[in-house]
């Protein structure tokens, strides 16, 4: 590496020395660019989330067509409760199983690879499922999509967060989110389209190997993120001029015409910085439970722990429950009461977007956690001792909806793509994403047992009490990231 990369100061964990501080002088007159240019690198990526979230909405409708004798089109139709389940959350599983892969290979592969291999595990579980002559096969399908959506999941921040501009950054992220929604969104209304077509769970899961391809095809297309190359530039991971002048094509790309000729500058700026952290060294496994990994990892993991651990998953497994005893007529149909849902959760996330990098990630992680307090208080007390007064259900309920979309669902995604250190955002990454997914299901799994032990009322004030802790982490431990670019949250907030 060049002496003028190498950093002034010894330093450790992160601590910034008072000689020459790159990251730290406010000024970024290289960051040009044109929204045009930064569209596609975020649309590919989003697909992954799109995928993810047209799995949840189509399964939901799917299902249902399976089991029906009519309609299956097989003689296996009669399913357990467990075979039931493998078929629901056999994605699921399958995620978490990408997520421990990602640990290993995301940082050799690349962001840009890894997600050209999920939209091949996309492609392929999409074909297993819509051709599959049993159920064993079927359940293979779900696992094949499911690392799809394990490795979609882990990369897809990454890229759009190392590729993104930093006054955009957060609302790109934020879009993702987006995206997952609109996939449910189009999940469910598919499956309503076809759920009296015979064999139609077949053309549900099938559709979504168009999008593989499309998403494929893509990130075949958009280059690789620029700050990867230099990461394994520093590293020493291939020849250094190569990977540098590579890595200039990929930001003029990435940029478009408005950057001008201030890519080499702009990538001697990101070399310097990452050099100043000491990104040049390689994280080890025990590196990263001590100084500013462990903070970042302890921000990141609390994030996506709080955000399932606070009844997600549990409150809109009830919401078809709540607005049936409301006495609306579209509860009859679980479909309908989805799409309402999820048309819901897609306006506010579009709320969360628009405004995520005006007003910060604190206070929409203030605002949003602070209303599902009140709206699970509410749920808590309708099905303890005002069960009879019905619209205090449904005022939880899509108070609930509404609040985590602008906190927990668009922000703890955004965070965990920002927070990490660079060496570390691989492995980092991939730890998040399987405390999510296994979060997630720990939640679904013991919400039954746990409403049979002591009642529905009590853990919806249970979850309530978490998420008055989870207000209290974000007020000690989560910083504001807005405005920095990923080198300056590193030394600023790490």
């Amino acid at each position: 590496m060049a002496s003028d990369l190498d950093p002034p100061t010894e330093r450790t964990h992160g601590e910034i020395g008072s000689s020459r501080e790159p990251l730290l002088n406010g000024v970024h007159d290289s960051e040009n660019y044109s929204i045009y240019a930064a569209i596609l690198p975020f649309l590919f990526p989003a697909l992954g989330g799109l995928l993810y979230g047209y799995d949840i909405g189509a399964t939901s409708c799917a299902t249902i067509v399976i089991e029906s004798s009519t309609l299956s089109g097989v003689s296996w139709y009669n399913l357990s409760s467990v075979e039931e389940g493998l078929v629901t959350s056999g994605s699921l599983y399958g995620a978490l199983i990408g997520s421990v892969l990602a640990f290993n290979v995301a940082d050799f592969l690349g962001r840009r690879r890894e997600l050209i291999v999920a939209a091949l595990l996309y492609f392929i579980g999409a074909l297993i499922e819509a051709f599959a002559p049993d159920f064993a096969v079927l359940v293979i399908g779900r696992f094949v999509f499911g690392l799809g959506i394990g490795l979609a999941m882990h990369a897809a921040p990454m890229y759009i967060a190392e590729t993104a501009p930093s006054p955009i950054r957060g609302r790109l992220i934020s879009l993702k989110e987006f995206f997952i929604v609109l996939g449910m969104v189009a999940g469910y209304g598919v499956g309503s389209l076809l759920v009296d077509t015979v064999a139609g769970w077949r053309y549900m899961f099938g559709i979504s190997s168009i999008l593989a391809i499309i998403m494929g095809i893509g990130m075949w297309w958009i280059p690789p993120s620029p700050r990867w190359l230099l990461l394994r530039c520093i590293q020493e991971k291939g020849n250094a001029q190569s990977l540098k002048d590579t890595a200039i094509s990929s930001l003029c790309r990435l940029r478009g015409p408005a950057i001008g000729d201030s890519a080499l500058q702009q990538v001697d700026e990101i070399l310097a910085e990452l050099s100043y952290v000491g990104e040049e060294k390689q994280v080890t496994l025990g590196e990263m439970f001590r100084g500013k990994c462990l903070k970042a990892l302890t921000i990141g993991v609390g994030l996506v722990l709080f955000q399932q651990i606070t009844g997600q998953p549990s409150v809109l497994y009830y919401a078809a429950t709540i607005l049936k005893s409301a006495g609306f007529s579209a509860a009859s149909d679980a479909t309908r009461v989805s799409i309402l849902l999820g048309a819901l959760k897609l306006i506010m996330t579009g709320v969360a977007v628009v405004i995520v990098d005006r007003v910060g990630r604190r206070p929409l992680l203030f605002v949003g956690v602070t209303g599902m307090i009140v709206s699970l208080f509410l749920l808590g007390s309708y099905y303890t001792f005002l069960d009879d007064v019905s619209a205090v259900a449904v005022v939880g309920l899509l108070l609930y909806v509404g609040s985590y979309q602008v906190s927990f669902g668009p922000i703890g995604w955004l965070m965990i793509s920002e927070i990490f250190p660079l060496r570390l955002r691989g492995r980092g990454l991939s730890l998040a994403v399987l405390v999510n997914f296994g979060a997630n299901a720990l939640v679904t799994f013991a919400f039954s047992p746990l409403k049979a032990l002591v009642g529905a009322g009590v853990v919806f004030y249970i979850f309530c009490g978490i998420s008055v802790v989870s207000l209290v982490f974000i007020f000690f431990v989560v910083p504001e990231t807005k405005g920095l670019t990923l080198e300056e949250i590193e030394a600023k907030c790490l």
